[in-house]
């Protein structure tokens, strides 16, 4: 895969952002869905590159979906120039966070991960534990460990009191347990209605404020946050919840036997070359959201490769009309 296609990529996921920004705090999230969803697909088409879709929004149907096996690309659009064009794996979530830009809340974005083909895992859509960390922290704790021997560890890592972390969980109900047990630690919880993957990005982020994300979330969610780990260094441990027959046999379907299987980011996202792309929608811990002023359009964006080794924050104003732009921080 041709490390410029990073470039290319940040088109498609600032062109995602905008569209749905355009919806942000309407309170329609189906609606932002569908801008995110159709901009995506519009500009993957225009990239050079024989893609498909292995993580999207499952087989096809008549929601405006990026669906599993879908083909995007140039390779896709027109045949003829197929010739010569990479073969890549995309995993996509046009628009993370549907009921944050529906609300206007913080953290919603567009998100795009690609490997060589073969280099991102099926993920069936179902639920995964979850504990991602930092890079100083990787090889110290556990899935299976007790929360407060994981947090004694990520402490201990970092060089600093179990008080003084910050732990990322979603606010659900299946989580109480789990949040009781970070408070007897005496660690503190910072509560999010949605988004556990800028969640994680934030936990690998050096001066985040974020230490560590726990808890379960959405298994195609996991491979994405994968894909961000093996550029951060950072890294996820994850294990898909099943708990019924249907579960294993979608995982057999996805050719997934061993169901307990506990996952790292070298698992979930096992390319050699990993790009990984975001552009903010609302203002969120990373990245701004979508500004939009007289002259044209301002977005921030998180650019990330695996090789070569490089994190790239771009701040990108898109000039729509003629004339001198002015620019507003």
């Amino acid at each position: 895969m041709q490390p410029d296609l990073s470039l290319e990529f940040l088109r498609v996921v600032e062109q995602a952002a905008i569209a749905c920004a355009h919806t942000m705090g309407l309170g329609d999230g189906h609606q932002s869905d569908q801008a995110a969803v159709e901009t995506m697909r519009q500009c993957l088409d225009t990239v050079p590159i024989d893609g498909t879709i292995v993580i999207g929004e499952g087989e096809r149907d008549r929601a405006p979906m990026l669906f599993i096996g879908e083909k995007v690309g140039i390779a896709a659009k027109d045949p003829a120039r197929a010739a010569g064009v990479p073969s890549v794996d995309i995993a996509v979530d046009p628009l993370e966070g549907t009921n944050l830009c529906a609300t206007g809340a913080a953290n919603a974005m567009a998100v795009l991960a690609a490997s060589d083909r073969g280099g991102l895992l099926h993920a069936p859509d179902l639920y995964m534990e979850k504990l991602v960390v930092g890079p100083a922290a990787k090889g110290s704790v556990s899935l299976d460990a007790p929360v407060s021997a994981n947090l004694r560890a990520i402490a201990d890592s970092l060089d600093r009191a179990v008080e003084d972390l910050v732990v990322m969980v979603l606010d659900r109900p299946r989580h109480q347990a789990l949040i009781e047990q970070i408070r007897a630690t005496g660690a503190r919880i910072r509560l999010i209605s949605d988004g556990d993957l800028s969640a994680g990005i934030a936990a690998a982020v050096m001066g985040s404020g974020v230490h560590a994300v726990m808890g379960t979330g959405g298994a195609p969610e996991g491979v994405l946050t994968a894909a961000a780990m093996r550029c951060l260094n950072g890294e996820i441990f994850a294990r898909l919840v099943v708990t019924e027959p249907a579960h294993e046999a979608r995982c057999r379907a996805m050719g997934i036997s061993d169901c307990r299987r506990v996952y790292t980011a070298a698992d979930l996202a096992s390319g050699e070359n990993i790009i990984f792309a975001a552009t903010g929608v609302t203002d969120g811990t990373l990245m701004k959201g979508v500004r939009f002023f007289g002259d044209g359009v301002r977005t921030s964006s998180l650019i990330m490769q695996s090789r070569p080794s490089r994190i790239r924050f771009i701040d990108t104003i898109h000039v729509q009309q003629t004339g001198m732009v002015k620019v507003r921080f």
